[in-house]
């Protein structure tokens, strides 16, 4: 995309971005109504003042995002009938014996896990509602357990090539494969995942109490749970297909969204349901909202703002003696930015700028390592820093559980020192790794 370097263009797209962000955190309207007023607005401004089109905008919407989260929202509703997730909620309760906090380090190190493997939003839409069954077999709040969820996938994704989008970005434009990613990324997510892991227990002690005097009982037969298991084999036939295409597609080519849509058309083949039934099985209401905050972001990004503050790093990262300390500020500032803006337009930003950096001779690796970790780490910040973020929130509020409701503020209450103490971490053991950087 076409960028100004017009500081007064920054700052009214700086503006319209604050303006939508009071309003989703101030909950004054609805975040989906906040965002695209302010996507509206963004566009109108724009194109007004001459730094942004209605064709930018278009273009600005991620749509691998948007086609990935409604194709596994589908799938995701075509299992539920088959009674899997009451079965796996079952298990997950009875290895916990109903210990809440055995619960969520289960949830925490299995949802990490499978981060590394998937995407850790497509970890998130399928763990999310089988969270809420969980945590209604021990009668605990659902809240804390699925907060704990976005974070701890967030950082997990963070550890592969295939973890999280900006990292598939950076494979690609630095050339890193799939193993190199693993083996330097993972002693540098360890520190903050253990951190993350343990401020969350300490955070949400009160909620982690079981609600019940007496320990729990289970008489349930998970096996009774499945309802339809000739609907369940296809399902998993088709779920194990979609997982290994995840696993691969970076090689074969396809986006994770196009993995999706094969998934969602075979099972459509293999199961037929009602058409009209299955739409209303998408939320749209997240849809719209992501799709909204990329206009928003679009804008921003289509002021120069963004190359601004890459140029500045840059410039910082050619004095020799400085190139620890410019990574560490790299990770730090792709976390604050990440926090408030999709770090997808910040990575895109960032690539060629390191890339221009190789190209001089410098050493740039320490580089895409901190650009990872920091936008992963920032993600966490605010309930709208990543997309798994919002699919835990919304599932919170459809949960129908007293008091399960997450609020802008109660996460930023959480997210906020989260991230802090999760960069203190990293930068630590970064700081450790590349002492002599």
């Amino acid at each position: 995309m076409e960028s100004h370097s017009d500081i007064g263009s920054m700052w009214v797209a700086a503006a319209i971005l604050f303006g939508a962000y009071v309003m989703i955190f101030s909950e004054w309207l609805h975040r989906t109504y906040a965002a695209l007023a302010g996507a509206v607005v963004m566009v109108g401004v724009g194109g007004w003042l001459g730094f942004y089109s209605q064709e930018a905008a278009l273009l600005s919407i991620d749509s691998n995002t948007i086609l990935l989260l409604m194709g596994m929202m589908l799938l995701v509703a075509l299992l539920r009938p088959t009674g899997m997730f009451e079965y796996l909620a079952i298990r997950l309760a009875k290895a916990a014996g109903g210990n809440p906090k055995r619960l969520l380090i289960y949830l925490g190190v299995v949802i990490s896990v499978l981060s590394m493997i998937l995407d850790n939003v497509t970890t998130v839409i399928i763990f999310a509602p089988l969270t809420i069954l969980v945590t209604r077999l021990l009668n605990l709040n659902p809240a804390p357990f699925l907060i704990t969820l976005a974070m701890l996938s967030n950082i997990g994704g963070a550890t592969t090539l295939v973890g999280d989008p900006p990292n598939i970005m950076i494979g690609s434009a630095a050339g890193i494969d799939f193993v190199t990613f693993l083996v330097n990324m993972a002693p540098i997510v360890a520190a903050p995942w253990v951190a993350t892991l343990l401020i969350l227990l300490v955070f949400f002690r009160k909620d982690l109490r079981p609600r019940n005097s007496e320990p729990v009982q289970f008489d349930l037969d998970e096996k009774k749970a499945i309802r339809e298991p000739v609907l369940l084999g296809r399902m998993l036939a088709v779920m194990g297909l979609v997982v290994i295409l995840f696993f691969t597609h970076s090689q074969l080519g396809y986006y994770p969204s196009f993995v999706s849509l094969i998934g969602l058309a075979l099972a459509l083949i293999l199961v037929r349901p009602h058409a009209d039934q299955l739409v209303t099985q998408v939320d749209w209401s997240i849809l719209l909202f992501f799709a909204s905050l990329f206009v928003i972001v679009g804008g921003v990004e289509a002021t120069g703002l963004l190359d601004l503050i890459g140029e500045r790093l840059a410039e910082a990262a050619r004095y020799p003696n400085k190139m620890l300390v410019t990574a560490l500020a790299l990770m730090w500032v792709a976390a604050i930015v990440s926090a408030l803006i999709d770090n997808i337009p910040f990575t895109v930003t960032m690539l060629p700028i390191i890339g221009a950096l190789s190209a001089e001779g410098i050493d740039v690796y320490p580089f895409w390592w901190a650009l990872a970790i920091g936008v992963a780490l920032g993600g966490n910040g605010t309930h709208i820093g990543a997309t798994a973020n919002i699919v835990v929130v919304a599932q919170a509020e459809k949960s129908g559980v007293p008091g399960a409701r997450i609020t802008p503020m109660q996460w930023l209450r959480t997210g906020l020192p989260v991230m802090l103490v999760g960069l203190v971490a990293a930068s630590l053991a970064f700081s450790l790794i590349y002492s002599t950087f």
